[in-house]
């Protein structure tokens, strides 16, 4: 190939990757703009939406059609993993018999963006015969579907991010944001806690990064604790007894001081030659590593990680110990 011919090659392909990236920043621009758009418009009808879901008692019927159909799917799915009983129903479907799966006490949330979609409308005689409220998600006020609805939240959009304005971009990424924004304020409105996230979801690593450290902890009969001033002998046998390599070390008053470790007695027999006539005071580690039971397992693991051991004491509000963490509870938990 020629110097010239070597140029030109190199100058398409930097038109090419320009052209890639400059098209990427308009449509994220326009995506943007359209969620600025819908988040102005944000008022009183998303106030009532919120309302609507937390006094239902039957379950959040989400329906949709296309490309909306797949955005209900992942609105459902946030919705039923942050304590919402919901799941999707394929319009289409519903008119050949899925209708079943509606049932009194249930809320219909309908997505189509024109709101005119066939599938999505001739569910609805059927939706209000069990006197269901509906909840539109449209990107046009005026359509048959809000105008069938009782609430309607308007998920328009300025332009499609698509340069022919046909495949539905800008609008199906505003509709996700708004299904987000509905299931989160939900679950705050509600009081969902990242315990009972961790309970929808305890075969997955969302559960295990949630866990706490109460429920990995061994409980106080399990903790070897002995007084300041034992004697080593008698604390090597508590050490041993505990299985745990460590002990913790309490002042008169029941409060943790300090913590003997096999490294603990290496270091001392290095350092003092003979320890026959020290107490576990002399030589134990000072201001031990603690952590509270209501703190998550992963803090608890970075904590180990940062001071190169392998147990944290958890202590009560008045420094007294009432269980341990080790390294093994957390391997086996999932969380290490």
């Amino acid at each position: 190939m020629t110097a010239r011919a070597k140029s030109r090659s190199a100058s398409s392909r930097t038109e090419t990757t320009t052209t890639a990236l400059g098209s990427a920043h308009r449509v994220i621009a326009i995506e943007v703009e359209a969620l600025r758009a819908i988040s102005d418009r944000l008022g009183s009808e998303f106030e009532n939406a919120v309302d609507a879901v937390l006094a239902c008692n039957g379950r959040i019927v989400v329906t949709g059609m296309g490309k909306s159909g797949l955005v209900c799917r992942k609105i459902a799915a946030t919705f039923a993993s942050t304590g919402t009983s919901a799941f999707f129903l394929h319009a289409a479907e519903a008119s050949h018999g899925d209708l079943g799966m509606f049932a009194r006490g249930d809320l219909c949330l309908a997505v189509s963006n024109s709101g005119r979609t066939h599938e999505l409308l001739s569910l609805l005689p059927s939706v209000k015969r069990l006197s269901l409220p509906v909840i539109a998600i449209t990107g046009d006020r005026s359509s048959p579907l809000a105008e069938a609805s009782d609430i309607v939240l308007d998920v328009s959009v300025p332009q499609e991010a698509c340069p022919l304005g046909l495949a539905p971009t800008a609008s199906t990424t505003a509709t996700m944001a708004l299904g987000d924004a509905l299931a989160v304020a939900v679950l705050e409105k509600r009081g969902f806690s990242e315990r009972d996230f961790a309970l929808l979801h305890p075969g997955g690593s969302l559960g295990t990064k949630l866990m706490r450290v109460r429920e990995v902890m061994a409980a106080h009969t399990a903790v070897p604790t002995v007084d300041i001033n034992l004697g080593i002998q008698a604390t090597l046998e508590a050490i041993t007894a505990g299985g745990l390599g460590v002990a913790a070390v309490v002042d008169a008053s029941g409060s943790l001081c300090g913590a003997f470790t096999d490294g603990d007695l290496r270091r001392s027999l290095l350092r003092e030659q003979a320890i026959d006539g020290l107490s576990v005071g002399d030589v134990m580690s000072r201001s031990p590593k603690t952590v509270a039971a209501d703190a998550l397992a992963a803090e608890a693991l970075a904590l180990m990680e940062t001071h190169a051991i392998t147990s944290l004491f958890i202590v009560d509000e008045r420094q007294r110990p009432v269980g341990i963490v080790h390294l093994h509870d957390l391997l086996k938990a999932g969380v290490a």
